[in-house]
């Protein structure tokens, strides 16, 4: 994957993400800029004008509390005073054109360089995590082993934690299964290099689809009578699990599909990195 020769970090400071949540608009403002300029994305049609000047920044702020503080959408709209439908139908828009996926790989690739490692990973480590889910989800299933009904998120994230694949299954749905949609995103990207995963991703089916995409799957034990051991660069996606607890709207999956899920995981990846090239920025200025 690479050693990174000037590892980036930031001060130690309290965790507070409404703090630099203006990093996270700002970042989303230059790729809406970016898209527009580029013509990848459509003209608004309809009888309203589209948001723009503070009223986009409101809204996009909005959006950004739906995924960290867990709001419904009615009351995001209630408390902006957005109609919930204006709100809901800017978030649904980005998401079909690819934008926070967009945004996400960009600021990772910043992130890396200024680590001053390599633009593109050439080992990533792959994980899944079950959440619960309300009736109304996409999809549910019991997990046995956890004792927990609802979806699965199955991520490969580079050695900075950042994600580079995200795929959603039901509960039930074994790791070595779950994981093929994602494996066939790496290659879709050209990800060509060995996946590391824990010793739930063993088995021939697994290793051979792995192999037809260019992608060796290496199971490596993580732990010993019960007990975590980081093994590698394995502890990235563990330490990647643990930043999304923080965001509410990921903790009980509500949404009616799963591409709604994959863009709240994409925009809380975005407002970690956003916020840390901020403080990054400023502590660079400072010294």
């Amino acid at each position: 994957m690479g050693t990174a020769v000037r590892p980036a970090s930031t001060a130690p400071t309290s965790w507070d993400a409404f703090a630099d949540v203006d990093a996270f608009v700002d970042e989303v403002l230059a790729e809406l800029a970016t898209v527009t300029a580029d013509g990848t994305r459509p003209n608004r049609v309809g009888p309203k004008p589209a948001l723009t000047g503070p009223a986009l920044r409101k809204a996009i702020m909005a959006i950004w509390c739906v995924c960290f503080c867990g709001m419904p959408w009615r009351a995001i709209g209630q408390l902006s005073g957005f109609p919930f439908g204006t709100l809901y139908t800017l978030f649904a828009r980005w998401t079909r054109l690819g934008l926070w996926r967009r945004l996400l790989d960009r600021l990772r690739r910043t992130w890396r360089l200024a680590c001053g490692d390599t633009a593109e990973p050439s080992t990533v480590v792959i994980d899944s995590r079950t959440c619960r889910s309300a009736p109304s989800c996409f999809a549910r299933g019991v997990d046995g082993g956890k004792k927990v009904r609802g979806v699965t998120v199955h991520i490969a994230v580079e050695k900075y934690g950042t994600p580079l694949a995200i795929d959603a299954s039901p509960a039930n749905v074994h790791d070595t299964k779950g994981i093929v949609p994602v494996l066939r995103q790496l290659a879709g990207r050209g990800f060509q290099g060995p996946a590391l995963g824990d010793l739930g991703y063993r088995g021939e089916r697994l290793a051979k689809a792995g192999e037809a995409l260019g992608i060796t799957v290496k199971p490596v034990a993580r732990g010993r009578n019960g007990t975590f051991i980081p093994a590698g660069i394995c502890w990235a996606v563990e330490r990647s699990f643990g930043w999304l607890v923080l965001y509410r709207r990921l903790n009980t999956v509500v949404e009616r599909t799963k591409e709604p899920l994959v863009a709240f995981i994409e925009i809380a990846f975005v407002s970690i990195l956003s916020r840390r090239l901020k403080r990054l920025a400023a502590e660079t200025v400072n010294a």
